[in-house]
């Protein structure tokens, strides 16, 4: 099945969380699939910067300042577009790995936030110019923490199982529309940001995630993913889609060189 083009209705991708890893990954080959891709994140000069890079590539982008748990400018982002094709709701992230017993609320608070409450704050934004475009796509970008738990990850994985409840259940409730829900949920993805941010910038444990892993799965990885989802025809839904490396059977069973 080759990958469709997209229409001239539908041809907008907006990305959250485009700064860097999965999000930058996936504005880069959608712009190269044919869309124009508007790229959000808090961090104003690095989508700038990336904008300009897919524009050099040849290729159509846009940057926009965005803290997608800001509701009020959440809508006032969304009132730029009358239609658009796909959204990749991609920003969220993790923090610390403490048990339930000392877990900080504020780190699970955020994390909820931004998983779980940006993603509806968008989603529910942008479902109306979706629809409009008579062919749109949601991607929620999940993880195999939405389907089951490991030590010291509570915290994030409930956001992930959340925002997994949150993807199937929009897709029942919007059934006969001309918009699709797909979920991608990815395991053991080496980015240069992910597990830094969740231990706070100590690269010996960041480091440690990875250890002895031949070849996690790269940013590259699961925006191929997400973007051979997106580009299927129009009728084809791509539910669920669990995408590990070869070196890892679950989330707590995984192959070590050491």
């Amino acid at each position: 099945m080759t990958a469709a083009a997209p229409a001239a209705a539908s041809r907008i991708a907006v990305v959250t969380g485009a700064s860097s890893g999965i999000g930058a990954a996936t504005a880069r080959q959608l712009a190269a699939a044919g869309y124009r891709v508007v790229l959000t994140a808090r961090r104003k000069d690095r989508i700038e910067a990336l904008a300009a890079e897919i524009s050099d590539a040849g290729h159509q982008a846009a940057a926009y300042a965005l803290d997608i748990t800001d509701r009020a400018a959440v809508d006032e982002f969304a009132t730029a577009f009358k239609t658009i094709g796909v959204l990749v709701n991609n920003a969220g992230g993790a923090l610390g790995a403490d048990p339930v017993a000392t877990g900080d609320p504020a780190e699970w608070r955020q994390m909820y936030e931004t998983n779980v409450i940006g993603t509806l704050n968008v989603t529910q934004a942008l479902l109306p110019a979706l629809t409009a475009s008579g062919d749109g796509t949601v991607v929620v970008l999940s993880s195999t923490a939405g389907f089951a738990t490991y030590e010291g990850g509570a915290g994030y994985v409930a956001a992930k199982h959340a925002e997994h409840v949150l993807a199937e259940t929009l897709r029942l409730e919007i059934v006969g529309t001309p918009v699709r829900v797909i979920e991608v949920a990815p395991g053991m993805v080496k980015t240069e940001e992910f597990a830094l941010t969740r231990f706070g910038g100590d690269k010996e444990k960041a480091e440690k995630v990875y250890q002895g892993v031949a070849q996690p799965l790269s940013a590259d990885d699961v925006a191929d993913t997400i973007t051979w989802a997106v580009t299927r025809p129009s009728h084809v839904n791509i539910d669920l889609l669990v995408v590990r490396p070869r070196a890892q059977a679950s989330n707590t069973k995984v192959h070590r060189e050491l």
